[in-house]
């Protein structure tokens, strides 16, 4: 494996400053702008029916999170999503909460049946929700039965192997250990601290990097995904550090986590990586 390509995957992002469609969560949607600038893509937000066909038209990939979904925006999304896959371009799929309700759960397994998804990102249980139709979901936080452990490692390494063959689509599911997989192999992360967990909107700012990264580089959708995932690991971790520094906390955390991310340089980025390839 060469880590170098990680780092390309990045300049390439920069290079090419991508458009990025999100339909996604009023909880974090100035958040995810802000780490699409950050790291050299073009976000844009809109999620009225009406004009979301025009939009994904304009954009390099379309981003859905069902973070705060109703039936408005599940419309929209199938609109724009279909536009998508029209003109080429990926789409992906942050199931926010799926297991925690029918809605949530339906949403996801319809869009992913009827929708070509390129990347599915969530946490573990929200992933086995999906697998399974239903699930036990806390919130938004994953199970702490379904947590990718060392103890478990194998065996969640051939669960997310599978559900790619399955749903024909790249399955990240992040958390302490991130598995990044396609049907033929699974890319282990342990980059990334705790506090990740402790603001709101990493996960959905991981989609956002996600859905910019696979827009530059369309046939390596693995490898993009891996990539979003090694920088938001690498900058929380230097986002951490900062924060202890300098005596701070969560809101601090944010802030140094979205500067992070725009200041990542090629070589740092590849002699902090902590990956490997099963």
């Amino acid at each position: 494996m060469e880590k170098t390509l990680f780092s390309e995957i990045l300049e390439d992002v920069r290079h090419r400053a991508p458009v990025v469609h999100c339909i996604t969560n009023y909880v974090t949607v100035n958040d995810c702008a802000n780490v699409l600038l950050a790291c050299g893509a073009s976000p844009i937000m809109a999620d009225d029916e009406d004009e979301v066909e025009d939009i994904t038209k304009l954009s390099s990939a379309l981003n859905l999170n069902i973070g705060t979904l109703n039936k408005r925006t599940v419309k929209s999304m199938y609109k724009a999503a279909k536009v998508a896959n029209d003109i080429g371009i990926p789409v992906i799929l942050d199931p926010v909460g799926a297991g925690a309700s029918a809605l949530r759960t339906e949403t996801a397994l319809n869009l992913i049946s009827d929708i070509k998804i390129s990347v599915i990102r969530g946490n573990m249980s929200e992933i086995r929700a999906l697998a399974r139709g239903y699930g036990v979901t806390r919130g938004v936080d994953a199970n702490a039965k379904e947590v990718v452990t060392e103890n478990n490692l194998v065996e969640s390494i051939e669960f997310v192997k599978k559900l790619s063959e399955k749903l024909n689509a790249v399955i990240a599911a992040t958390g302490a250990i991130d598995l990044i997989a396609d049907a033929k192999g699974a890319y282990i992360v342990r980059n990334g601290v705790e506090m990740l967990s402790r603001i709101t909107g990493s996960g959905c700012m991981l989609s956002a990097l996600t859905a910019a990264f696979c827009s530059s580089n369309k046939a390596k959708n693995l490898e993009s995904a891996t990539a979003s995932v090694l920088l938001m690991g690498q900058s929380g971790e230097i986002a951490y550090r900062r924060m202890i520094e300098t005596k701070g906390g969560h809101g601090l955390f944010s802030a140094y986590l979205i500067d992070e991310i725009g200041k990542a340089e090629f070589s740092t980025f590849i002699e902090g990586m902590k990956v490997e390839f099963q």
